[in-house]
């Protein structure tokens, strides 16, 4: 059985053991058994709160990050693995099961050109050097591939899985996210069957990023190829009702997505366990 989760930024503006005792009730009624944190500023974290709010709701936690801005994640990778390994220290603090995201570059900076051997092997280097600071704090690094407007390093499933295989880490997945899937990926079912056994955590966003069902995205595709991979990981509905500041330029966000919270969980939610049902996917 696969295990529903919901990003942050779709219910609270920002993650805090506060904000999370408000909200987690309500998620609780749907079955969300996980919840993800972003860690764009990762001091920021009150990791002892953290883990007591999770304990106390039984509720799992993924963590989830952009390298910030003032990090050329392919100019300078070591800098770039020494951010990764402070997130990985709150993330094993806070004892989320792994960190992901664009854990290789950050979001909203393109070359306006094809990534460059010197840029792909400085990619391998980041994830490599991130795999081995995960699985020295027993966790695991996810890479989620990007649409090209967010960036040019990694754009697809398969250039995601090319660069894990090349590094060779075993504690490192593929982190699809169906909005980006939308736009590069051939449709949704293939696109998820191209992750084979890399295939880790996935994000379940609609084509605006708003409500899932209000929008264009092919969510019978999706769901039909994570039930023939028989996932069983976590499925996370993303939709930036709130978006860090740090975020708004490089996703483009530049209107409300949903009018409030409300609308993306008490319509989202059934409608993505609806057809995640019709296609044999338990959720």
């Amino acid at each position: 059985m696969a295990i529903l989760g919901v990003h942050t930024l779709a219910v609270a503006p920002a993650w805090t053991p506060a904000a999370a005792r408000g909200f987690l009730p309500w998620l609780k009624e749907y079955g969300v058994g996980l919840m993800e944190v972003p860690l764009l500023r990762p001091d920021e974290i009150d990791t002892s709160g953290t883990r007591a709010v999770a304990s106390e709701f039984d509720i799992r936690l993924a963590c989830s990050l952009g390298l910030p801005h003032a990090i050329d994640s392919t100019g300078d990778p070591d800098s770039a693995i020494a951010f990764l390994t402070r997130a990985l220290e709150v993330t094993a603090r806070i004892e989320a099961i792994a960190l992901s995201g664009v854990t290789y570059g950050t979001i909203g900076r393109t070359s306006g050109a094809p990534p460059t051997v010197r840029e792909r092997d400085a990619v391998a280097r980041i994830v490599e050097g991130g795999a081995r600071a995960a699985r020295a704090r027993g966790l695991r690094l996810g890479v989620e591939p990007c649409n090209r407007y967010e960036t040019h390093l990694i754009n697809t499933v398969a250039d995601a899985v090319e660069i894990i295989e090349r590094v060779g880490e075993e504690n490192v997945f593929v982190h699809p996210d169906s909005y980006h899937m939308n736009i590069e990926e051939v449709d949704m079912a293939r696109g998820i069957a191209d992750a084979g056994s890399h295939l880790g955590y996935v994000h379940a966003s609609e084509a605006n990023r708003g409500v899932p069902g209000r929008g264009t995205l092919d969510w019978a595709g999706l769901c039909r190829g994570l039930a023939e991979a028989e996932f069983e990981g976590p499925v996370v509905l993303e939709s930036f009702v709130h978006l860090d500041p740090d975020l708004a330029a490089g996703l483009a966000v530049w209107r409300p997505v949903a009018e409030r919270p409300e609308e993306v969980i008490d319509v989202g939610l059934p409608f993505l366990r609806e057809h995640a049902a019709s296609a044999g996917l338990s959720l």
